[in-house]
């Protein structure tokens, strides 16, 4: 009995950087790793992309480019021991496996102590290092590493590099060969494949191997019935997790209850905890529209209680509707740049003493130093305000909070130049 033949996407792994499709700006004519390449000259790198866009398959081509040794760890299966046994190989054969190549996929799941176990063989070029990593090099390579290591970044691939990845492997894999397929739609594909070279291929695969009939037809109904769900990733312990809360929070910021909507489904879909997405609304509701609605405030504290309280899957409505709330209310982040600007004046200027009137007197000493003395009750002043100074000494005067430019906030500023127009410059 024949062995079953490797899946498609192994089949058409690139046998030269000409086949690489996509990655233009790093082995294409003009590319960086093309020139660094042409010249003998290979640094140590951190390659960085998303699944399914020739991370594995680059690390391999370059090394046969120029005919260096080529060792391969996973990050997953692998340890300091086995780090130090390449190490130790690629030193101890010689000037021309001094030059070996290792290559780490997913080194961002390697710890500190096992990425410092690379140090001093990159340093000295015992090897030279090529990590993949899906997740963003700044905050998972140690900085040590990452200091020494060029970090390229692969691109998703976009609709047309698919569509000719799909045209070249029916004309090109034996298997595909044989039959005679007809890509009649594509949008199904090109969805589940989310830019992943990788799953583009094997799904095309497997539902060449569903289809029934000859020709063999692709549409995007059979896509579906293949797929059986929804192909959009997300990773809640990666970056994704927050580029799209990033996502969701500057559409809301933004005004556009259409992004805010989608963000927030793309967090349901992939299995966010809605408390993490009704947290992130209540900060929202204070850093981005503050006293120009304060009721967003209570609306975003009351949606987290009720996301306790009714639990999934109808929390998601809720969520919803304070989404679309919070993205169509006015806008201030008044109340957030004064706080910043007060603490920066606290920064600079230190622990200024508190004026004297507005000290406590609990002692007859305190009273004769003159504690508490010339204050005025607020509340016997005409309009329940007294022209009195509340800042320190130093700082007299100086504005902090200024108001935003909305109907509330501008009804405020008008009454605080009113109020204060001897003391602060409001009507400036």
């Amino acid at each position: 009995m024949l062995p079953d033949p490797a899946p498609l996407a192994e089949r058409m792994r690139p046998r030269s950087l000409d086949e690489v499709v996509g990655q233009e700006h790093l082995v294409g004519a003009h590319g960086v790793l093309r020139k660094a390449l042409a010249g003998g000259m290979l640094p140590s790198m951190i390659l960085w992309g998303p699944p399914g866009v020739g991370k594995t398959t680059l690390a391999r081509l370059i090394a046969e480019e120029l005919k260096r040794p080529f060792h391969m760890l996973s990050a997953i299966n692998s340890g300091v021991k086995d780090v130090r046994e390449v190490i130790e190989k690629a030193g101890g054969a010689g000037l021309f496996a001094r030059s070996a190549v290792l290559f780490i996929d997913e080194i961002h799941r390697f710890s500190k102590a096992q990425q410092d176990s690379l140090l001093g063989a990159v340093e000295k070029g015992t090897i030279t290092l090529i990590g993949a990593t899906t997740e963003n090099p700044s905050f998972e390579v140690i900085g040590a590493l990452l200091s020494r290591c060029q970090v390229y970044t692969l691109r998703p691939l976009a609709e047309k590099e698919l569509l000719d990845l799909l045209h070249r492997a029916m004309r090109e894999d034996a298997e595909l060969h044989e039959r005679r397929i007809e890509l009649r739609e594509t949008t199904s594909l090109m969805r589940a494949s989310g830019g992943d070279a990788r799953r583009l291929l094997n799904t095309f695969e497997l539902c060449v191997k569903a289809a029934t009939g000859d020709p063999v037809v692709i549409t995007d109904e059979l896509v579906k019935q293949v797929v059986q769900g929804n192909a959009a990733r997300y990773d809640k312990q990666g970056e994704q997790h927050y580029d799209i809360i990033s996502a969701f929070i500057k559409s809301m910021r933004g005004s556009d209850p259409q992004a805010a909507v989608y963000w927030l489904a793309r967090m349901v879909e992939g299995g966010e905890d809605p408390l993490f997405i009704a947290r992130r609304m209540v900060i929202l509701a204070s850093e981005d529209i503050g006293n120009a609605n304060p009721n967003a405030l209570l609306m975003a504290t009351t949606t987290m209680q009720a996301v306790q309280m009714i639990g999934w899957p109808e929390g998601r409505i809720i969520l919803s509707q304070c989404a679309i709330y919070l993205a169509c209310s006015p806008k201030s982040n008044s109340a957030y740049t004064a706080i910043g600007a007060a603490q920066a004046e606290v920064q600079r200027s230190g622990d200024l003493p508190v004026p004297l009137h507005l000290r406590n007197a609990p002692t007859k000493l305190m009273k004769e130093m003159g504690y508490g003395q010339a204050y005025q009750y607020s509340h016997d002043q005409p309009g329940h305000v007294g022209d009195q100074q509340f800042l320190p000494d130093a700082i007299n005067g100086q504005l902090l909070y200024e108001p935003g430019d909305n109907p509330r906030e501008k009804e405020w500023r008008a009454w605080l130049a009113q109020v204060w127009k001897k003391r602060y410059p409001y009507g400036a």
